[in-house]
């Protein structure tokens, strides 16, 4: 591993078991999500002046007013997004929303058959792409577009996964699950709360997980 991937000094080996630990803590307890966190360099998904904070449990200025999520709150959401299926199966098509930097993503990327991840915001987009190739992770598909348009000629998904907050649930998003399938969201304005939303013949089911805070979900695209 080179020592761009494996980090030295405040990106050292130490410095993640320390967020592994944090995390477990916390109660996260999927061996497969923590050990995904383990092995992927947030460091990279960073601004260099900020990668001596890359292994703490906070979120991060990414630029363009966003920010790279906290560790606990991925690796949470990673965890809503294995419970779909059962046994050792995985989900096999995941559509995430707002993929800013790239780190949710990345982390999802081992975990699930294939990302189909959306940002609206071309900067951002083209420095994810540039990462995911670095990283060589061959199961991601990144679109510059609308997020809140879903991705109709990819679904339908087994998992939608948004990484910023709507003020309701967008019924397009939901329109695009398989059937049985999630949708994990923060959903809310200065009160956010993550929703897990099941598709049933009977209509949504929603369970709120926990009070979350996410930047708003906004339509269009930006340069």
């Amino acid at each position: 591993m080179s020592l761009e991937r494996q980090g030295i000094g405040m990106t050292s080996a130490r410095t993640r078991e320390r967020l592994i630990q944090r995390l477990m803590d916390q109660g996260i307890t999927n061996y497969a999500v923590l050990e995904a966190i383990r092995s992927t360099p947030r460091h990279l998904f960073v601004d260099e002046a900020l990668a001596h904070r890359a292994y703490e449990d906070t979120a991060l200025p990414i630029g363009w007013g966003q920010t790279i999520s906290q560790p606990y709150i991925v690796a949470r959401m990673t965890e809503l997004v294995l419970a779909v299926g059962s046994g050792s199966e995985k989900p096999a098509k995941v559509l995430e929303i707002g993929c800013g930097s790239g780190y949710q993503t990345a982390i999802l990327s081992p975990l699930v058959g294939e990302v189909f991840a959306i940002e609206r915001i071309k900067g951002l987009c083209d420095r994810a792409r540039q990462r995911f190739r670095t990283l060589r992770m061959r199961n991601i598909q990144l679109r510059y577009a609308d997020g809140l348009s879903g991705w109709a000629d990819k679904g339908p998904f087994d998992v939608i996964l948004g990484a910023a907050a709507p003020e309701r649930i967008p019924e397009e998003l939901y329109a695009q699950l398989a059937p049985g399938g999630r949708l994990i969201l923060p959903v809310g304005g200065s009160n956010q709360q993550l929703l897990l939303i099941t598709q049933t013949p009977s209509g949504p089911e929603t369970m709120s997980i926990e009070d979350v805070r996410f930047v708003p979900m906004l339509p269009g695209v930006e340069r």
